[in-house]
Formats: C-alpha cells, structure tokens, sequence
C-alpha cells in the first residue's frame, strides 16, 4: 500500500489539523508516514501545503514528485489548482467550492470550477456550507478531510478515533461536530463523486 498526498489551502483553513488526523490514523494503521509541511504566511492568509507520503514499506523521502500524487485535498478552490503537476494521471482532486479571496485578482470562480471538472476524478465540495448547516463554521476541514477518506485506503474507523483523540482535550461537543463533519462530507463524496 502506497499513498502520496498533497493537502493545501490558505492559512487558519485548518490543513495542519487535517494533516494531524491522516497522520495519527496512519500510524494507528500499523503504517509508515513522511511529512513536509510548508506554512507560508499562514497568519496572513497565505499559501499552507503539506506532502504526506504513507505506505506498508520504509519511505526514502518526503517529498512528492511531480506527476506522482494519488490525492490532492484542498480546503481552497484555486490553491488546488496550483497543485495539479503533482497529481497522478489517474489521482484524485478533493477541494472546497468555497473560495476564500485574498487577493485582488482572484481568478473567476466558474473558471476555477471549469478547471477542476476538467481533472477526471474529482469531488468538489461545498464544505463551508455543509459544516455551517449543522451549526460547526470551523469544522469545514474535516468535512473535506472526510471528503477524501473513501481514497486515503485506511479504514474510516481510524479517521474517527484520530479526531476523538486530536480534539478530545477540547471536549466532547467539539469531538462529535468534527465526527459529524467527517460524516457529511464522506457521504457527500460516495453520492457525488466524478
């Protein structure tokens, strides 16, 4: 088993959290991960991606080359974009339809959306919406990282106790609106994906 992801989104989207969970359920797995994280000007809304390398054998490097990644999972529309030389002919686009604009020429969004239906397995998902609609804003991320989960090849059950286990210290209302955004969007995924 071999997977070569690639997270990225704009900081405060909440990849690092994302990249904490697959991390904490690989290793639950019985698997072996490499991580390298870059976090731009998070605080400023800046560019924030991370190369996760899992799989049942030793991982030379961390680093994913160009044409190689199984997964892209972004919390932002057009920062998924920016990744596609790194995804895999026969990869998978996960992202957010919600654009979080923070420049002044942000590309138009129906634009964005062309380009990411032109990618042929993808799932693009309005994950703002989805984690506001049962009442958790900030949980968006791990409706995206729920999302991705059906292609991560870790059984789903590790994903939920990686979340019980990274948010338990902020307690239990936190934990089960992070478990219902999981949920939601891994079954938004399974009815809509390409």
């Amino acid at each position: 088993m071999k997977k070569d992801i690639i997270l990225a989104g704009v900081g405060g989207q909440g990849i690092l959290s994302i990249a904490a969970v697959i991390g904490m359920a690989t290793l639950n797995s019985g698997l072996k991960l490499k991580q390298a994280e870059v976090h731009g000007m998070s605080q400023r809304g800046g560019d924030v991606h991370s190369n996760l390398r899992i799989s049942d054998r030793e991982i030379h490097s961390d680093l994913i080359p160009y044409g190689q990644a199984d997964l892209i999972i972004s919390v932002e529309p057009m920062e998924s974009l920016r990744y596609l030389p790194w995804l895999a002919k026969e990869g998978w686009l996960i992202t957010n339809s919600t654009p979080h604009v923070n420049i002044p020429d942000y590309p138009d969004m129906e634009e964005v959306k062309r380009e990411i239906g032109a990618v042929k397995q993808h799932v693009l998902i309005n994950a703002d919406q989805i984690a506001k609609d049962f009442g958790s804003a900030r949980s968006a991320n791990m409706v995206i990282l729920g999302a991705a989960s059906p292609w991560l090849g870790i059984d789903y059950t590790a994903f939920e106790n990686a979340v019980r286990r990274i948010f338990g210290s902020k307690g239990e209302t936190i934990v089960n609106q992070n478990l219902k955004a999981l949920e939601a969007g891994k079954s938004f995924a399974m009815a809509h994906h390409s």
